[in-house]
C-alpha cells in the first residue's frame, strides 16, 4: 500500500501532534482548550477514516449494491462531537471562573498565587503572619 495514499491518516497524526504540542507548550488556559479541541478533532477524523469503505454505500438493502459501509463509527462520532462541545463549553466556563478568582488565565500566575495563599495560611496557622516578607523576595526582584 502506498504511504502517500494514506494521506488522511497523516492528517490525523499531524493534527494530534499540533493539539498535543499546544496543550503542553502554552500556559494560557484558553490555548490549552483550543489544543484539546484540535486533538479531539483528529480523533474524530481517525474514526471517520476507519469507518469509510472504498466503493461501499450506506446500508440500504438494494439488489444493485453488494458492499456496505458500517454506519456505527459515524454515529459514535456524532455523539462524540456533542460531548466534545459540551466539554469545551464546561472548560471555558471554568476558565471564566478561574479568571474571576485569580485575575489571570496564565497557569504560572495561578500557581504563584496558590503557593502564596498556602504560605500565608500556614504562617497564619502558626502565628507567624509577619514573617511573609521572608518568602516574598521573588516579588521584589
Amino acid at each position: 500500500m502506498n504511504i502517500i495514499g494514506l494521506y488522511n491518516y497523516w492528517i490525523v497524526v499531524v493534527l494530534m501532534l499540533i493539539g498535543f504540542f499546544i496543550v503542553i507548550a502554552h500556559e494560557n488556559l484558553i490555548k490549552k482548550l483550543v489544543g484539546l479541541s484540535i486533538f479531539q478533532t483528529s480523533v474524530f477524523f481517525l474514526y471517520i477514516s476507519m469507518g469509510k469503505v472504498a466503493g461501499a454505500t450506506a446500508p440500504i438493502l438494494d439488489e444493485n449494491y453488494q458492499l456496505y459501509s458500517n454506519p456505527l463509527p459515524h454515529v459514535l462520532i456524532l455523539t462524540a462531537i456533542v460531548v466534545g462541545i459540551a466539554t469545551t463549553a464546561m472548560g471555558l466556563a471554568l476558565v471564566v471562573r478561574i479568571y474571576e478568582a485569580y485575575g489571570s488565565i496564565e497557569e504560572s500566575d495561578i500557581q504563584v498565587q496558590d503557593n502564596n495563599d498556602r504560605l500565608e495560611d500556614y504562617l497564619e496557622a502558626y502565628g507567624r503572619k509577619n514573617d511573609t516578607h521572608l518568602f516574598n523576595q521573588d516579588k521584589d526582584e
